[in-house]
């Protein structure tokens, strides 16, 4: 009853739903976006953590404020703990990774194609002899092309994106330096909090005018990696992944299991989902300095949402 797997509601118009969110464009200008409590990885829905919605809205609400001076974003308004209003923005079609470390699990991190042989990605010459989760000299862009049909991403190269015409230079030239500035505020405000964000992930758009904009979310622990500082060395040291409180260990948990990009995904344990749950929270309070309280009001979370939204109701 406490877990918000769905978000449709019929009141409000343009209805879309991604992997994670759903989403309404209103009349005005501007879009609903709900966070459900879903978990998607390797291009598809693993299963539902309770208040993990909650969590991933307030956390991006937390460093949308903390990085308001490097660079505008598309907050608007937050009705509803799960809910950010938000600038309609034209997404895109480059989605932006950038990376701290030698780490991952998918099939375009570093890691993975690194432990294939490749040497040569996403623009970067990658030297022989580094170790799973070895600190990069200096953080690195890592681009990948933004399947919005639901396919997989492709990794790019900053030249790639320019030859195809997905991006311009200087759209290219201010989105890198947006990403890398919001990414060395977040491993600079992390740090302050015991943790090391090791990579993350950003979407930006532009608005009427061709300005480029933050959107979606940023530094949560849907779209970041982050792991405990004071256990990182030891767990390097041992060829052991650090540990952290992002969804990796849902991850690896299904990749110990099955082909995640071509096999049915087996029932992900009860005990599990609990304790993932108990993960987001932690890591919320962690991150932010903030105790966590769960909005319960209402019967369920959707009761809630649509009370909070009513405002926006199309007659």
């Amino acid at each position: 009853m406490r877990t918000l797997t769905d978000a449709y509601i019929p009141e409000l118009p343009n209805y879309y739903r991604g992997k994670v969110r759903e989403n309404y464009d209103l009349p005005d200008g501007s879009r609903v976006i709900i966070s459900t409590d879903r978990i998607s990885a390797f291009d598809r829905i693993l299963t539902c953590i309770p208040y993990k919605g909650q969590v991933l809205t307030q956390t991006a609400r937390y460093w949308f404020e903390k990085t308001a001076d490097i660079c505008p974003n598309h907050v608007i308004d937050y009705p509803d703990v799960n809910v950010v209003v938000g600038k309609r923005l034209d997404i895109l079609p480059v989605e932006i990774v950038v990376r701290g470390y030698l780490a991952g699990t998918t099939s375009t991190s570093i890691l993975t194609l690194y432990k294939k042989g490749e040497r040569q990605m996403y623009g970067v010459t990658f030297p022989d002899g580094l170790r799973d989760n070895q600190v990069l000299p200096t953080p690195i862009i890592t681009p990948t092309s933004k399947e919005f049909d639901g396919g997989h991403d492709e990794p790019l190269t900053p030249a790639e994106i320019i030859e195809k015409g997905l991006l311009t230079q200087e759209q290219w030239d201010t989105v890198s330096r947006y990403a890398l500035a919001l990414f060395a505020r977040g491993q600079e405000l992390a740090a302050e909090r015991g943790l090391i964000l090791v990579d993350t992930k950003y979407e930006f758009g532009t608005d009427e005018n061709g300005t480029i904009i933050l959107a979606d979310e940023i530094h949560t622990p849907d779209s970041s990696r982050y792991w405990f500082s004071e256990a990182y060395e030891d767990a390097f040291q041992a060829g052991k992944r650090p540990q952290s409180f992002d969804k990796d260990f849902i991850r690896s948990w299904v990749v110990e299991r099955c082909d995640p990009y071509n096999d049915d995904i087996p029932e992900i344990p009860a005990s599990l989902i609990e304790e993932a749950s108990k993960v987001y929270i932690e890591a919320y309070e962690m991150i932010t300095g903030s105790r966590f309280v769960p909005d319960d009001s209402f019967d369920t979370p959707l009761a809630r949402v649509r009370a909070h939204l009513q405002h926006l109701f199309v007659k």
